[in-house]
């Protein structure tokens, strides 16, 4: 029983001393062309390519959740990175839905996902998964049992009725920057002033009629 308790304290311990890893990637398109990487999403961009269930956020849908587990979920949010064809991936992800844990998935399913899963990992083997700040690397029903404890989650489903957990959503999005105004266009020409009714303009005070 002592040991189980060291064990938890310990698990407790590093949740708090880690910080959370980035959970979603940006895969930023410059109007030049140019892609680089990100975990923000870049300011003013045009659009940001993803599933349109995903815009169904994590924090408006623990929005509802009951007080402490809202804030376990705020201090420890649970991510959960699947791929296809994925048979450990589908244990994972039972045991959270069983479990009543809030979480959100990202997918692992192209080449640029795959590389900002090694960034985040260090590895390309799924199911990876963190809470907190703690990685969680392939899936063991007792590590993630006792990650899951250690954090505050409750033992069993505290979820409220019709409570829906986000979509998943792919681990990279693209965001396309739009083009900047260049300092070298030229002003657009100011319209003219329209004639007055008597014909007289600026440059015709007389009012002449060709």
């Amino acid at each position: 029983m002592t040991r189980i308790r060291l064990i938890a304290s310990a698990a407790t311990v590093a949740l708090l001393a880690l910080t959370a890893q980035a959970q979603q990637v940006y895969r930023i398109v410059g109007p030049d062309g140019k892609v680089t990487f990100s975990d923000r999403p870049p300011t003013g961009a045009a659009e940001v390519t993803q599933s349109s269930s995903g815009a169904r956020t994590a924090a408006s849908a623990n929005d509802a959740l009951p007080y402490q587990l809202r804030q376990t979920a705020a201090r420890f949010p649970v991510t959960l990175y699947t791929g296809s064809d994925c048979a450990p991936c589908n244990s994972a992800r039972n045991l959270l839905i069983q479990r009543g844990i809030p979480f959100v998935e990202r997918t692992v399913t192209t080449n640029e996902d795959i590389d900002a899963l090694k960034r985040l990992s260090g590895e390309s083997s799924l199911p990876f998964g963190t809470i907190g700040g703690q990685q969680l690397k392939g899936f063991s029903d007792s590590e993630w049992t006792q990650y899951l404890n250690a954090a505050g989650y409750p033992a069993q489903s505290q979820l409220p009725p019709g409570y829906r957990r986000p979509a998943a959503t792919p681990l990279v999005a693209v965001a396309v920057q739009p083009a900047a105004a260049s300092a070298d266009e030229a002003p657009a020409p100011a319209a003219r002033p329209a004639p007055a009714a008597n014909g007289r303009t600026p440059s015709n005070p007389a009012g002449i009629i060709f």
